[in-house]
């Protein structure tokens, strides 16, 4: 996910396109916070590990 949100960050800014710039933050934070939360032991959404 955090591959996706810097692909989409990259797309969003050289294509000026705001949504894309938008989606790609959203995507990058919430695959900084499932990897936050796996690395610290807890299970998210059932699984210990997320690849």
């Amino acid at each position: 996910m955090i591959i996706l949100g810097i692909i989409l960050l990259v797309i969003g800014f050289v294509a000026k396109i705001a949504i894309l710039w938008t989606l790609g933050i959203i995507v990058l934070v919430v695959g900084a916070i499932l990897v936050l939360l796996g690395a610290s032991g807890r299970a998210v959404g059932g699984r210990k590990h997320w690849y």
